[in-house]
Parts: structure tokens; sequence; C-alpha cells
């Protein structure tokens, strides 16, 4: 074929050639409609062909594939002739629990040692899959909770429609009541944002400095109740690949529960520093701390520590999944240190978009 001979000379002709120059458009166009990433690979296994979501598996550098499971099946199709198949676990970052499932079909094209290579990542479909059957399985029992409350509470209004004292005092119930089950329902909502897409594929440019900030004036009013003032050491700038939204939202969980859980007029510290190609945002506060019997699980969806203040302070259980949910899809981790009585200390990292140097620190305080 015409077109085979012209993408290998043109793909020895050196590094300055455009990736996607090499091939005619009309193979160009079919491999981007197909619902998978896929690049081409030369007689000399020099990419000449690579879609972009391709970046997102750290597959590549330089044009050359570095993934050695994928150079063992790109090597077994050189060798047979015929298509080889196989699937493919990939951590999301540096860190993190996060993976990429892959099925990965290498297939050769034509005569002329060309290579095809289709990415199916089946992670985003395992990862719906498995919020959806959490779903399924807790979120009944918690929205009965205050709707059943709601429902008894109304009921004995109507039986003390004679006594304003104790209409009032079922009026207060109810009205926390009814601010619980908005929490939960927002909370559910924070957690459907979630499966809207892989931040990684579909990432922007974040800076960390600003988003905490935002994070931060978003707990403004919480804090002011409470007399807590929130400090923020913040760089001139970090940055990092994904969804602006959820890193936010992520964040403000967080502070929001370093606020919830701290003492009246105390303080809660919000840090961002940049280590090992990695941004680390801790969250600090003075409040009562965790036993250590709950650490494991403080991630868990719906699992609260102290059920008695989490109904104080309305809390649903469900703000540090919706933070571990966050750094993972973004191929990073959240942790805690805590000692009771002590404080809390909680850290989400998230891997840099590129290696900054430390810029100096600014304090900044907020009430």
């Amino acid at each position: 074929m015409a077109w085979l001979n012209r993408v290998k000379r043109e793909a020895l002709q050196g590094d300055s050639l455009g990736a996607n120059s090499a091939l005619p458009s009309s193979l160009t166009d079919l491999l981007a409609s197909i619902d998978a990433e896929s690049l081409v690979l030369g007689s000399s296994d020099v990419i000449i062909f690579q879609t972009s979501g391709i970046a997102t598996f750290n597959l590549t550098r330089d044009r050359f594939l570095i993934n050695n499971s994928l150079l063992t099946l790109v090597r077994a199709v050189r060798r047979s002739g015929t298509q080889q198949e196989a699937t493919m676990e990939l951590p999301r970052g540096p860190i993190g629990e996060g993976t990429h499932d892959l099925l990965v079909r290498v297939t050769p094209i034509g005569s002329d040692g060309m290579i095809a290579i289709l990415i199916f990542d089946d992670s985003e479909m395992r990862r719906l899959d498995a919020i959806r059957k959490d779903f399924v399985a807790n979120i009944s029992h918690e929205l009965k909770t205050p709707i059943g409350a709601l429902s008894i509470l109304s009921e004995a209004v109507l039986g003390a429609s004679d006594d304003p004292v104790a209409i009032t005092r079922f009026a207060t119930r109810m009205q926390a009541e009814a601010q619980r089950l908005s929490g939960l329902v927002q909370e559910i909502i924070d957690l459907s944002r979630l499966q809207d897409g892989d931040p990684l594929k579909s990432g922007e440019i974040v800076d960390l400095v600003l988003a905490t900030k935002e994070a931060a004036d978003q707990t403004e009013l919480s804090a002011e109740s409470r007399n807590i003032s929130v400090v923020l050491s913040l760089p001139d700038r970090v940055e990092i690949t994904g969804n602006r939204d959820q890193v936010i939202m992520a964040i403000h969980n967080l502070i929001e529960n370093a606020i919830n859980y701290s003492p009246e007029g105390t303080r809660v510290a919000v840090a961002l520093r940049v280590s090992d190609g990695l941004a680390e945002i801790s969250v600090s506060d003075q409040g009562i701390g965790i036993p250590e019997s709950a650490l494991e699980r403080i991630f868990e969806r719906f699992y609260r520590v102290d059920a008695a203040r989490s109904r104080a302070t309305g809390g649903t259980g469900l703000g540090l999944s919706i933070v571990k949910h966050v750094a993972t899809n973004h191929g990073g981790d959240v942790s805690v240190w805590s000692i009771e009585g002590a404080g809390s200390t909680f850290t989400i990292r998230f891997p840099l978009s590129s290696t900054d140097s430390q810029p100096t620190l600014n304090a900044v305080e907020a009430k």
C-alpha cells in the first residue's frame, strides 16, 4: 500500500516529524472515532500516531513505549504476525489506590512492520458500577432516619396543637431534621458529580492555591458562627491536572469537617506545599480527635465515629468518603493523623502537572 511506504519513509526522517502527520487523514479519523485510545508504531517501534488520551496512562516517553507489558505484546505480534490481546492494570498516579483497568489489543497493519494498539479503559465502567451498588445498599437506610423523624415529629405537632411550648420544641426538631435531610441530599448530589467522567482524561489545569482559597471562602459562615479562625499558608501557585469543582469540593469538605469538630474559639490551619512531585494540602484542627480504632474506617461511606455528635453537627458520614473518591480519581490519596483530645490533621495529595520549586509561603487569615 502506497501510504504505508510513505509512512515508513517519513517515520525515518527524525523526531521533528509531527506525531500525527505520518498517517493519512482517513486512518487517523477512523482511529479517533473508535471508543478507545490508540497509537500506531512504525517498523522501528517509533510512535507515529497517538490519540490525546494516551498521555493519561503514562505508557510513552519521547515517542517510544516505556511499559514492559505492552512492549512484550508488541514483540509477540511482530513474531507471530497475528493480533494479541491482554488486560492490564495501571496506577492512576504515583500514589494512591486508584487504577486504570485496561483491555489492550495489538495488531499488525499491512506488511511493513506497522503496529496498531487499541486501549479500552474499563475502569470507569467498573467504578460507576461499584458506586451504584454502594449507593443502593446505603442510601435507603440513611434517608429513612430523617424522613421517619419528620413523620413522627409532625404527628407530635398535631397532637400538641394546644401547647405552644411543645409545638415550638417539636418544630425546632423538625427544622434540624430537615436541615440534615437537605445536607444528605446535597452530598448525594456531590457523589453523583464524581460520576461525570474521568478527571484525568477530561481534566484541566487547576491552580490549587485559588482552589484552596475558594474552598475556604465557602466555609466562612460556619467558621464565623463558631468563632473559629481559618488560617491559610499558601505558595504563589501550584498546578495539578483534574476537575476543578471536584478538587474544591474535597478541600471544602476537609475544612468544614475540621470546623464542625473543633471547639469554639479555636483555629483551623490549612497548608499547601510541594514535595517529591506531589501537591500536599493539610487541614489541621484543635478538635476532639479520632479514636485509633476508627482511623481505618474514617473514609468509609456513611461511617461516623460519634453518631450523637454527627447529629448535632448535621454530619452525614459522606464528606470524607467524597474526599477519598476525589483523591483516588485524581491519582492521589488522603490520609489522617489524629490523637484523641489533641486534634486531627487530614492530608490530601495530588500529582503535580509539572515539577515546580516551592515558592515562598504567605499566611492569610480568614474567619
